[in-house]
């Protein structure tokens, strides 16, 4: 059982939250982990590199001189890969580097990697993170009193906020997500994880849902 401190907006212990990481996964698969977070950031590949081939380069296509006489070594048109300016004997072509795991196993895997970062006490509560209009500054002022200022966090509210959204996203470094979003690779990222009380409670009630 791992007791997490739930503070306020002004950074003050107001209550403790008990939960049990092994109740959203029983075990740690670090493989399960890795191959996630893999296919996580292959989907995040553009895959637009492209060069040109011999055909596809300005020049033309006649050949520079004659094949024999000369003295010097045979050669074809200047659009050929050995010469500067010529186009690349194998270039780069666009391409779709995109896969996707089992749901159940991305799933787990969401639900591993929170529970590590709760057995790492790495998972900052706060009882409300609302905003009556966005402002970048008071929520900056309660990242700094949480002890979370200038670190990498990632930001899980109970549902999309966009008052919340517009307030924290330009803090550098800092990404807001509804909890029914994250994922091992976004919960693993950052240095911390900001969640609200009600988002915690959800997540544990979809893990349980999830389980039964």
């Amino acid at each position: 059982m791992v007791s997490i401190p739930v503070y306020n907006r002004d950074g003050q212990q107001v209550d403790i939250y008990e939960i049990d990481p092994a109740e959203l996964a029983p075990q740690i698969n670090k493989q399960l982990l890795h191959d996630a977070v893999v296919m996580y950031r292959a989907n995040l590949r553009l895959g637009t590199a492209k060069c040109k081939n011999r055909s596809e380069v300005v020049g033309s296509t006649r050949k520079l001189y004659r094949q024999k006489g000369t003295g010097r070594a045979r050669a074809g048109m200047r659009r050929t890969p050995i010469r500067r300016g010529g186009g690349r004997a194998h270039p780069k072509r666009p391409q779709d580097w995109s896969y996707r795991l089992p749901r159940k196993a991305l799933r787990l895997a969401a639900r591993m990697a929170l529970a590590a970062r709760i057995a790492d006490n790495e998972v900052v509560l706060i009882d409300e993170l609302k905003f009556d209009v966005p402002k970048t500054r008071e929520a900056a002022t309660i990242l700094a009193k949480l002890g979370l200022s200038g670190m990498r966090v990632l930001v899980a509210l109970d549902s999309y906020d966009a008052i919340a959204y517009k307030s924290l996203r330009n803090i550098d470094k800092v990404e807001t997500l509804p909890v029914s979003d994250i994922n091992a690779y976004e919960v693993l990222r950052p240095k911390r994880v900001l969640m609200t009380r009600a988002a915690l409670d959800l997540f544990r009630a979809k893990s349980a849902a999830v389980k039964a």
